[in-house]
């Protein structure tokens, strides 16, 4: 990361530089892939205001922030940074989460453990699973030849997602949404 800094009107002091490098050092710890941030300090009738434009891979942020003291500017506008930086590693996560969710080869099981106390029930695990494409014959050999008392399929005949229940050697619970 490559920290600049332009001051107008007045002289920049070591212990201003210091200062911004510590508090733009807090914006690695939400996101890695910063490549330059470049800061504006100026004074303008006794006000104080700093421009900050940051430059990551894929996108350009800016925050600004004014006020009476040099210091306190300059933690206003990392911390305005922060706040857009926070947001857009939210959206990012989110997006990533949504196309998992949405992707039709994925099947979140989620297992629940019966609390007899409180007569509720809590997730105890939840698993994410690749359905593999089959019909039901198919289903119930593979069933037949694993240990398990279920499985999780996506039929051919319908394109939905299944589950396929073991109730003995013998009989079997088809669950179609």
């Amino acid at each position: 990361m490559q920290i600049t800094i332009t001051a107008r009107h007045f002289d920049l002091t070591k212990a201003i530089r210091d200062s911004i490098e510590h508090s733009c050092e807090k914006l690695t710890r939400y996101f890695e892939q910063i490549i330059t941030i470049h800061l504006t300090l100026s004074l303008e009738n006794n006000r104080n205001l700093v421009d900050i434009s940051l430059h990551a891979s894929k996108f350009n942020l800016q925050a600004q922030a004014d006020g009476m003291d040099m210091y306190l500017t300059i933690n206003e506008a990392v911390d305005n940074m922060e706040a857009q930086i926070k947001k857009l590693k939210d959206r990012v996560t989110d997006h990533q989460k949504r196309r998992l969710k949405d992707d039709p080869k994925y099947v979140y099981a989620n297992l629940y453990e019966h609390d007899a106390k409180k007569k509720t029930k809590r997730v105890v695990k939840t698993k994410r699973m690749v359905a593999d494409t089959m019909t039901v014959d198919e289903a119930i050999e593979k069933l037949s030849e694993i240990e398990d008392d279920y499985i999780i399929f996506k039929n051919v005949e319908t394109d939905n997602i299944n589950v396929l229940v073991k109730k003995d050697s013998d009989s079997f619970k088809l669950l179609e949404p």
